[in-house]
């Protein structure tokens, strides 16, 4: 009742900046089971509290009883002193007002010589003082036991009041964790509105500087027209040679750098605009990817992956092939690139200090240790250390889809 939902996936940042996405595989079954520990906890307490409250109540009893039958015995020597005492201890336990409430009494009553018995429940037929003086049977002893049955009213108003101190404690826990989903929901949300906001502002910008480069083309296209005019009347008239020169000098400092500029920031927005709206779709493509392997539990793969599944894990025993890897080698248009990939696994597997490793990658989290294995000139083979084999291949890509490829590893689970 109190497991903590799982946030949303946020969305990249348009701006060039992405927040983190979560774990899209979901958590374990392991951390599904800890997100109840304060539950078990709770309840644990509780029945610990319910047993432990009833023996101590038992234990106080217990006292309080022989507290108040030794005063109840405590009578002057007579001969009527053993019809006193059953009386007394009679009173005491039928007027009780914890006997009322289902506690059981039973209290033993022994004359002074440790033998006689004076009472031991209900009436009994009392010692004859001309056979036992008097002085053996007073001052009494006194023996109580006393218990709580678990189904008493007194035990029955413990356990309701641990339990409504349970239902108290789940039902505030419960909230707490519902106020934190919701902020972190609402953190998403945030996210993804200043995602679009920023979107719609690359896009207006782009529309401003395309508008300005519009109004600056005549300008630029008429100080080329008059340079054209200088240069025929210079062949025309070499006496104004000197003067035309200095002239066209003039006017080619004079032309604008204006438009180079506005063409350099035009390209960058647009390239801004295309990296994010690439993000976004990379992003969405690789939701849509996990939802549809989840439903289907992978029994859906094509027969060319299959195919490269089986020769993959024949071939080549000393690495392990990762679904996501054999995917992104069947997605290689060029059968070169595939045959070039193939190559250089094949040297990772029997040769792999002869292998071109790259480096290994930084940025990722710090219980991932992952390396970057070239092939092709601009292939990437990510790789780590494997658990049943020597090495295991994480994911095949290329040097244009470096970033969405490096936040696909980022969000591998630890173990990995």
């Amino acid at each position: 009742m109190d497991a903590t939902p799982a946030p949303p996936p946020s969305t990249p940042n348009p701006g060039g900046s992405a927040d983190a996405a979560p774990d899209a595989t979901g958590p374990s079954p392991l951390e599904r089971l800890a997100s109840f520990r304060f539950t078990y906890v709770a309840i644990f307490v509780f029945a610990v509290a319910y047993v432990f409250t009833v023996e101590g109540l038992e234990d106080l009893l217990a006292y309080h009883y022989r507290t108040v039958l030794e005063e109840a015995v405590a009578v002057a020597p007579a001969p009527e002193a053993p019809t006193q005492v059953q009386d007394n201890v009679r009173e005491v336990v039928t007027q009780s007002r914890w006997t009322k409430l289902g506690v059981r009494v039973r209290p033993i009553v022994l004359g002074a010589d440790g033998i006689t018995l004076l009472y031991a429940g209900g009436r009994m037929p009392l010692p004859r003082l001309d056979q036992i003086g008097i002085e053996a049977l007073l001052p009494a002893q006194v023996d109580v036991e006393v218990s709580v049955p678990h189904n008493a009213v007194l035990t029955n108003a413990v356990l309701v009041g641990y339990g409504a101190m349970l239902m108290a404690a789940l039902a505030i826990y419960t909230r707490r964790l519902t106020r934190r989903a919701q902020q972190r929901l609402s953190g998403a949300l945030d996210a993804r509105d200043r995602s679009r906001q920023r979107a719609g502002e690359i896009e207006s910008e782009l529309q401003q500087v395309s508008a300005r480069l519009a109004s600056v083309e005549p300008e630029k296209e008429l100080y080329a027209d008059e340079i054209d005019s200088l240069e025929e009347e210079r062949k025309g008239l070499l006496t104004r040679l000197a003067e035309l020169e200095a002239r066209e000098a003039g006017l080619r400092e004079q032309a604008p750098s204006v438009p180079d500029d506005l063409e350099q920031e035009r390209r960058a927005l647009e390239e801004l605009l295309e990296e994010a709206v690439h993000d976004v779709e990379q992003r969405d493509e690789e939701i849509r990817l996990l939802q549809k392997e989840a439903k289907r539990g992978g029994r859906d793969r094509t027969k060319d992956a299959e195919a490269l599944e089986r020769r993959f894990r024949t071939l080549y025993k000393n690495v392990e092939m990762d679904d996501r890897a054999l995917q992104e080698i069947g997605k290689l248009g060029d059968e070169g690139l595939r045959l070039k990939a193939e190559e250089a696994i094949k040297r990772l597997c029997d040769e792999p200090d002869s292998a071109a490793v790259r480096r290994k990658l930084g940025g990722l989290p710090p219980y991932l240790t992952i390396f970057e294995l070239g092939f092709a000139g601009k292939g990437r083979i990510y790789y780590t250390r494997g658990q049943s084999r020597r090495y295991r291949v994480l994911l095949v890509g290329a040097k244009n889809r470096q970033k969405p490829d490096l936040e696909y590893l980022s969000r591998l689970p630890k173990g990995t």
